[in-house]
This record gives C-alpha cells, sequence and structure tokens, in this order.
C-alpha cells in the first residue's frame, strides 16, 4: 500500500474526483436501467435522490477539501436550479409536481459544507444523510405502505411515512456518530430529539422547503445538542 504522503496532491485529487465520479455513474445508470423498465418514476427519482446524497459520506471518507467540496456543491446547486426551467436532467424533477426540491437540496449541501466541513464534517454528513435516506425511505414506504393519510398545504403525507423517516434518520445517524466518536450510549439523547423534529419538519414544510429545512435543522441541531452533552 502506498503512503498518503508518497502521492502528489495532484494525484490524490484525481483519485477523490475518479470515486465520485465513478459513484455518480452507477447511480445514473441503476435509474436509467430502472426507466427503461418503467418502473414507478418516484422509486427512479429517490434511487438519484439517496445516491447523490451518499457522495457526502464519500467525500468524507476520502478527505476531499472544502473549496473542492463547496464548488461541486455550487455547481449541483446551479444544474438543480436549470433543471427547473429547463429538461437538463430531467430524473431529478419532482414527480407530478413543481417546485424548487431539487435546487433547495443542492443548496442546503453547499450550506453545509461551506460552514461546517473543515472542523465538523460528520455534522454536515448527518444532515445530508437524514434528508437523503430519511426522505427517500419515507417516500417510499409511505407510497407503499402508507394508510393513515394525511394532507399539509397540498402535501400528501402518512403517519407510516413519517414514521419510516423517523426510524431511518435515526440509524443513519447513529452509524455516522460512531464512525466519528466511536459509540457513545448518552448520543441516544441527540439522535432521537433529532430524528423526531427531522420527520415533523420532512411532514408539514411546504413545496420542496423539507430539502433544505430537514439538512439544516439536523445538522446544526445534532452540533448543538453533541456540544450540550
Amino acid at each position: 500500500m502506498i503512503a498518503t504522503s508518497e502521492i502528489s496532491p495532484i494525484a490524490t485529487l484525481s483519485m477523490q474526483i475518479s470515486a465520485v465520479l465513478v459513484w455518480l455513474g452507477l447511480v445514473f445508470l441503476a435509474s436509467n436501467i430502472l426507466h427503461r423498465f418503467k418502473q414507478d418514476p418516484e422509486l427512479v427519482r429517490k434511487v438519484v435522490h439517496i445516491g447523490t446524497g451518499n457522495v457526502l459520506p464519500i467525500a468524507w471518507w476520502l478527505h476531499f477539501p472544502t473549496w473542492l467540496c463547496v464548488s461541486a456543491g455550487v455547481t449541483f446547486s446551479a444544474i438543480a436550479l436549470a433543471s427547473h426551467y429547463i429538461s437538463v436532467l430531467p430524473m431529478l424533477n419532482d414527480v407530478g409536481r413543481k417546485t424548487y426540491g431539487i435546487f433547495y437540496y443542492a443548496l442546503s449541501i453547499t450550506i453545509l459544507v461551506a460552514l461546517l466541513w473543515d472542523r465538523f464534517p460528520e455534522y454536515a454528513v448527518i444532515g445530508v444523510m437524514v434528508m437523503s435516506w430519511g426522505d427517500g425511505m419515507a417516500a417510499l414506504i409511505g407510497k407503499r405502505f402508507g394508510k393513515h393519510t394525511f394532507v399539509h398545504m397540498g402535501n400528501k403525507r402518512s403517519l407510516e411515512g413519517s414514521f419510516a423517516m423517523f426510524v431511518t434518520s435515526a440509524i443513519v445517524m447513529v452509524i455516522i456518530l460512531v464512525l466519528a466518536k466511536g459509540f457513545r450510549f448518552r448520543d441516544l439523547g441527540v439522535v432521537i430529539p433529532v430524528a423526531a423534529i427531522a420527520a415533523i419538519l420532512e411532514a408539514f414544510s411546504p413545496g420542496g422547503t423539507d430539502n433544505i429545512s430537514v439538512p439544516l435543522s439536523s445538522a446544526f441541531l445534532s452540533y448543538l445538542l453533541e456540544s450540550t452533552f
């Protein structure tokens, strides 16, 4: 194995970018296959939603520099905003509704990495993973098993989907905190309230704004509670 110190900065950067591009290629390949087999558009969109969110833990693991994360976030935000008006990446568009949800998602990633990546990257990862996995599973579980539904400001949600959001958010938070700090029982005092608030925001935020309210609140509330405990 080659030591990190023996690899030039340019080579390191090339490997980092290549790893993310390979992952994104797999995500979009999977989404295209699902689309070709005429799978539910919501499933296709959530595969992209979850898959793109997973880029951040990859960047964390590979020690991406802040400038690269912010640059990627700004680029993603620009593409997402453009896709609201023109068909840049149709699979990213909200199914059956015209919102700025994907732009908010990209913007939240950009804000989190800009503010937290240098010193507290694990909280940026928490924010994005709660949104990508939590919201993704809430939509899929809610659509498949949701029987106790409610409507808020035109958005249909279900108790089953909200519960899936809570459980999935709690699981991803535990995994990230264990990786960052090791197992600590007291972290449940952070995980449970943050997951609950994320589920509430996902259910009641209008017009795709959950894509910014959930990740930002999850990240910063996690940081505040961890600092308190």
